[in-house]
């Protein structure tokens, strides 16, 4: 078992020296071993070991930049909601009794295939899930890719 001391300091006070011989030979930073958090790699090892055992290396998980793109998306639910609007707004065409929707005009790329449609609607976009498909075509409209 460890016997609990009190610090050095306290028995030097009032003394000039605190027991480095020469006042000259504690002067700057060496004295205590740099400022900071120096030689945390190699001679204070043991503290970095203590207690901060995460300041060197990586931590957590980073995905590489550029590696997955943002893409704006809408589901299959918000265009049949919208529809009628889009036409009066002549962001859609109405051809035959089916309605033509660009959602690139809209501001999204890909259709997802979110909710239920209750009229047959001919959606052009860049991308479509596999379920927008099926829907669209369940309904009798249609899917076009685009670009």
């Amino acid at each position: 078992m460890t016997v609990r001391r009190g610090k050095k300091v306290r028995k030097f006070r009032g003394h000039r020296t605190y027991g480095t011989g020469s006042h000259k030979k504690a002067r700057g930073a060496g004295n205590r071993g740099g400022r900071g958090k120096a030689g945390l790699h190699k001679y204070k090892w043991s503290l970095t070991v203590q207690s901060e055992e995460k300041f060197f290396g990586k931590h957590g998980f980073k995905r590489p930049q550029g590696t997955v793109k943002d893409i704006p998306t809408v589901n299959l639910k918000m265009l049949d909601a919208q529809a009628e609007r889009l036409l009066k707004e002549k962001l859609a065409i109405k051809e035959d009794d089916k309605i033509k929707i660009n959602v690139l005009k809209l501001g999204f790329e890909k259709v997802l295939g979110g909710g239920k449609i209750s009229q047959p609607l001919v959606v052009e976009a860049k991308l479509f899930s596999k379920s927008a498909i099926k829907k669209l075509e369940k309904a009798g409209g249609k899917a076009i890719k685009i670009g």
